[in-house]
C-alpha cells in the first residue's frame, strides 16, 4: 500500500528512495554494491550490540577506576600476588591458625638440629622452633610495611598535592626540602637515627621509614597535581565560580591519585625488606620481636652448620617482597592505559 507521506514519481518511482530496512537486493556478483551493503549491515550491527569490550546502548561508561578493575581481574599476576598477600595478612593477624606453638619458648637441648614430625623447620642456635618464629615474624614485617607506606603516602601526597596546586615559594621550599632527605643514605640514615633508640617496638622504625620515604611519593604527588590542574574541566570549573577546596578534592585529587598509588604499592615491599636490612644490623627491630631480620642476622654465622635456620626466614621475606612488587605492577599496568 503505498504510503501518503511518500510521494511516487511517474511508473512508481520513489524519488526518496528506500526507506531504512527496505529490502534491497544484493546482485550476487560480489560488486561494489554488495560490498556497501555488507558494510552497512556491519555498521547496523555494532550500532544495535555496542562496540566490542565496550559499554552496550544505555549503559553507564566505565571510569578510570572501574576500567582499571576490570582489567586487573583479568591479570594472573594481580590474582596470584592479591592471594600471596591475603594468606600473609591472615597469618600476620591469627598466627595460631597454622602455627600453635610460642615462638619464644626454647630448649638449648634442640639446638641447631633439623627437621622432626611437627617441626618441619628445625630449630635454631637457642633452641627455638624455626617454623613457628617465621610464622610469628609475618605480623612484624607486615605491620612496619603496611604503617610505613600509609604514613608515607598520606604525608607525601598532602604536601606535594598542595605544592603543586597552588606553587608559588611554598612548592620551591618543598622541593629543596626533599632534595635535602634524597640525599641521606637510607641505611646510614637508619644506623644513625635508630642507633640511639632504646624501644623494642615497631614505631620508631615506621616513623624512621615515614620520615625517608615522604619525600619520594611527595615529587609524585606534586607532578601529578601540575598536570591534572591544567586539564580543561579543572579550568572550566575556576571559571564557574569553583573555590580551591573543591577544586582540590572533587576535580584534582581523583584524577591524580593514581601514580601515587602505585608509587606506594611498590614501595611497600621496599619497606619490608628495608625492616628486614635494619634488624639484621641491629638498630631495627630488637628481641623479644619477632622478626624474619633479627632470624636472619642471627643464623648468619651458622649458614654452615645449619643452613635450615637462614633459608625459611629469608624465604619467607623475599616471597612478600616479590608479591608486593608484583602486586605493584599489576595496578600499575592497569592504571596506566598507555602500558595496555
Amino acid at each position: 500500500m503505498p504510503d501518503p507521506e511518500r510521494p511516487e514519481g511517474p511508473g512508481g518511482y520513489d524519488p526518496v528512495g528506500p526507506r531504512p530496512h527496505e529490502a534491497v537486493s544484493p546482485t550476487g556478483q560480489g560488486g561494489p554494491m554488495d560490498l556497501a551493503l555488507e558494510e552497512a549491515e556491519s555498521v547496523e550491527g555494532i550500532e544495535k550490540d555496542g562496540p566490542p569490550g565496550g559499554t552496550g546502548p544505555g549503559e553507564k561508561p566505565r571510569s578510570l577506576w572501574s576500567d582499571a578493575w576490570h582489567q586487573l581481574r583479568r591479570n594472573p599476576v594481580f590474582v596470584i600476588s592479591s592471594l600471596m598477600i591475603l594468606f600473609l595478612v591472615i597469618i600476620s593477624i591469627w598466627p595460631q591458625l597454622i602455627a600453635s606453638g610460642d615462638p619464644l619458648q626454647c630448649d638449648l637441648s634442640k639446638s641447631q638440629q633439623g627437621s622432626s614430625p611437627g617441626h618441619p623447620f628445625g630449630y635454631d642456635t637457642q633452641g627455638c622452633d624455626v617454623y613457628t618464629r617465621t610464622v610469628y615474624g609475618a605480623r612484624a614485617s607486615i605491620t612496619v610495611g603496611v604503617c610505613a607506606t600509609f604514613g608515607a603516602a598520606l604525608l607525601g601526597s598532602l604536601l606535594g598535592g598542595l605544592a603543586g596546586f597552588f606553587g608559588g615559594w611554598g612548592d620551591a621550599l618543598l622541593s629543596r626540602v626533599a632534595d635535602i632527605f634524597f640525599g641521606i643514605p637510607v641505611v646510614l640514615g637508619g644506623l644513625v637515627f635508630l642507633s640511639v633508640v632504646t624501644s623494642t617496638t615497631v614505631w620508631p622504625v615506621v616513623g624512621f621509614i615515614v620520615l625517608l620515604g615522604w619525600p619520594q611519593i611527595a615529587r609524585i604527588g606534586r607532578g601529578s597535581v601540575i598536570t591534572a590542574k591544567q586539564n580543561d574541566y579543572v579550568q572550566a570549573a575556576r571559571a564557574l565560580g569553583a573555590g580551591n577546596g573543591r577544586m582540590m578534592l572533587r576535580h584534582v585529587a581523583p584524577n591524580a591519585i593514581a601514580p601515587v598509588i602505585v608509587v606506594a604499592t611498590i614501595a611497600l615491599g621496599t619497606y619490608i625488606a628495608l625492616e628486614a636490612t635494619l634488624s639484621f644490623l641491629g638498630v631495627g627491630l630488637r628481641p623479644p620481636t619477632v622478626s624474619w631480620g633479627i632470624d636472619i642476622s642471627n643464623a648468619a654465622s651458622q649458614i654452615r652448620n645449619a643452613p635450615h635456620m637462614l633459608l625459611w626466614p629469608a624465604g619467607a621475606l623475599s616471597l612478600t617482597v616479590l608479591a608486593f612488587i608484583m602486586l605493584g605492577d599489576a595496578v600499575r599496568d592497569a592504571l596506566d592505559p598507555k602500558l595496555r
